[in-house]
C-alpha cells in the first residue's frame, strides 16, 4: 500500500504530483508570506477573483491583507530579467469569497508562472502542463482555449462605444447570444459584424472543428497562426484529445492578452484550473517582461479524489489497567516498524474503522 495515500489528504496529494511535474521542466519554488502589505492589491482589485480582501493593521500601523492571489506578489518581487526566462512555481493558500458564498474562505493553491522574453515554445510548454495538470487531477478533463486578440478584434469592429464593448464581452463570457444581439442592435453595430462576432461566440470544440471558421471570419491572421502552432505542439505531445477552443473564455482585458485557458475535470461543475498571458499586468506594474501562468484550484477535490484507504488505523491495540507501557510501547513500535498503522487505546474509540482490533496481551506481544 502506497504509504502516501495513507497520511495525505486528496489536496496534499495532487500538490505532491504537481510539485513533481514542475520541478521536472525547471521551475523553482516560490515562497511568500501569508500577508502582503494591502496596496498590492488596492490598486488591481479587477484583476482579483473576489474584490474582497481581509485586512488588518499591524503594529507599525501599515494596512496589511491576508493574501488574496499570488500572481500578483510574484509580479512585484521579481525582477526583470533579459538573459532568461524565469520559471516559477508555488503551493500557497489564499484568502478570499468563493462563488456566491459570502463567508472567507482558506483555499489551497497550486500553479506556475513564466516570466521574462517569452517565445512560442515558452506558451507551449505552459499550456502543455496545464494539461499535464488537469491529468495529474482526472484522466478524464478538459483545457478550453481562447485568444484574446481574435475576441478584441471582433468585438472593436462593432464599432461600438466602450461602455458597450464591456457588457459585449460580458455577454460572450456568459454565452448570452440574445442579449448580445440586442446590444448590438441597439448601439448600431453592422448586421455582417455582429453576424461574425455571433459566429465566433457559437463555436466551441475541437480544434479541427474550430480552426476552418477562424480562417473564414476576420480574425487577426498573426492570432489564427498562433492557436494553429500551439494545437499542432498539443498533438505532438499526444495531448490534442484534452484540447477544446471556446471564445467564451474571458480574462479581463484590462490585464490579460493573447492566449488564456481554462480546465475542467469530470465531477466538478466549475473550472479546476484557470490562466493566460498576462503582458497588460506586468505593464502596469511597470515591468517590462512578458508573463504567462495558471492557478490550480484545490478546494473541491476531495470528492472526486478519496482516500485510497477508508480505515483510520490498520490495528486498533487495545489495553488495560494491568497492561506494562514499556512492554506496550515496545509493541506498537514493533507494529509501526512494519509499516502498520496502529492506534492504542483503552476502548474502542466511536465513529472510527479499523482493518482489525487487538487486545495486548503481553505473553503474546510480538509474535503477528
Amino acid at each position: 500500500m502506497n504509504p502516501e495515500t495513507l497520511v495525505m489528504s486528496a489536496e496534499e496529494q495532487i500538490q505532491l504530483r504537481l510539485r513533481s511535474l514542475y520541478q521536472q521542466y525547471g521551475y523553482a519554488q516560490y515562497r511568500m508570506n501569508k500577508f502582503e502589505e494591502y496596496d498590492l492589491y488596492a490598486g488591481n482589485k479587477d484583476f482579483l477573483i473576489s474584490e474582497n480582501v481581509l485586512t488588518f493593521t499591524d503594529l507599525n500601523g501599515r494596512l496589511m491583507a491576508l493574501k488574496p492571489d499570488v500572481t500578483l506578489s510574484i509580479v512585484r518581487f521579481t525582477g526583470d530579467r533579459a538573459d532568461a526566462v524565469q520559471k516559477l512555481y508555488y503551493n500557497e493558500n489564499v484568502y478570499r469569497t468563493a462563488g456566491t458564498d459570502r463567508s472567507f474562505r482558506e483555499i489551497p493553491q497550486t500553479g506556475l508562472e513564466c516570466i521574462g522574453p517569452l517565445d512560442g515554445y515558452c506558451v507551449l510548454e505552459v499550456l502543455t502542463l496545464a494539461a499535464e495538470s488537469l491529468k495529474c487531477i482526472s484522466r478524464r478533463s478538459v483545457l478550453e482555449l481562447s485568444h484574446l486578440d481574435i475576441i478584441a478584434a471582433l468585438v472593436g469592429a462593432l464599432g461600438v462605444p466602450a461602455e458597450t464593448q464591456k457588457q459585449i464581452i460580458r455577454c460572450i463570457g456568459g454565452k448570452n447570444l440574445h442579449e448580445l444581439q440586442s446590444l448590438c442592435r441597439a448601439s448600431g453595430a453592422g448586421e455582417g459584424e455582429t453576424e461574425a462576432l455571433e459566429r465566433l461566440v457559437s463555436a466551441s470544440g475541437k480544434p479541427g472543428e474550430v480552426l476552418p471558421l477562424l480562417r473564414v471570419l476576420p480574425c487577426p491572421a498573426e492570432a489564427v497562426a498562433e492557436l494553429e502552432k500551439l494545437v499542432e505542439g498539443f498533438e505532438a505531445a499526444g495531448l490534442g484529445e484534452m484540447l477544446r477552443l471556446d471564445f467564451s473564455v474571458i480574462n479581463d482585458m484590462q490585464y490579460y492578452n493573447g492566449i488564456v485557458f481554462r480546465g475542467y475535470v469530470e465531477g466538478v461543475p466549475t473550472g479546476v484550473l484557470s490562466g493566460g498571458r498576462y503582458d497588460r499586468l506586468m505593464e502596469k506594474m511597470g515591468r517590462s517582461s512578458g508573463a504567462i501562468g495558471f492557478a490550480v484550484y484545490l478546494d473541491e477535490l476531495d470528492r472526486i479524489v478519496p482516500r485510497t484507504d477508508s480505515t483510520d488505523a490498520d490495528v486498533l491495540l487495545l489495553y488495560d489497567d494491568s497492561a506494562d507501557s514499556t512492554a506496550l510501547c515496545r509493541e506498537m513500535r514493533l507494529l509501526a516498524a512494519r509499516g502498520r498503522r496502529v492506534l492504542a487505546q483503552r476502548t474502542v474509540p466511536q465513529g472510527m474503522r479499523f482493518g482489525e482490533i487487538r487486545h495486548f496481551r503481553e505473553k503474546e506481544a510480538g509474535t503477528c
